[in-house]
């Protein structure tokens, strides 16, 4: 996600002359997507204001939320949409028809929890490997 993401940036940037209108986009796409604001589902998952939403986001909307970004990138290319607004409403039709495969699926966005922090997931692995690099027999085991 944080790849396209940058793609999108970069999309915005080339395409409307600046990117000061990214995270209005991106917001505008959350709320598509749960049917509420970036701030209210950082608040429902305990997000710190610090860190992104995608951070503690399931898998299933870190998957919905770049697919839509990347149908967001190819029409914005394709279609040649040259202004923030327009840009906004392709970006926001994405993340409702995501949003709709969802509820058709049994998928609610808003009510999923949070998953683990990605961040402290990161850490573990760090360690884990640390510890594994140091004492390789216990692999064995």
């Amino acid at each position: 996600l944080t790849a396209t993401e940058k793609e999108l940036s970069q999309v915005i940037y080339e395409q409307t002359g600046g990117n000061q209108d990214f995270a209005l986009i991106r917001s505008k796409g959350d709320q598509a997507l749960f049917g509420r604001s970036t701030q209210a589902m950082k608040s429902q998952w305990k997000v710190p204001d610090s860190r992104p939403l995608a951070d503690f986001a399931p898998t299933i909307i870190l998957k919905a939320k770049d697919f839509a970004t990347e149908i967001t990138i190819f029409n914005a290319k394709q279609n040649r949409l040259m202004s923030e607004g327009a840009i906004s409403n392709e970006h926001v039709t994405n993340n409702e028809a995501v949003r709709k495969t969802l509820l058709e699926r049994g998928i609610r966005p808003e009510s999923l929890p949070a998953a683990e922090d990605v961040k402290k997931v990161e850490r573990r692995l760090a360690s884990e490997e640390k510890k594994s690099l140091k004492n390789p027999d216990a692999l064995d085991k």
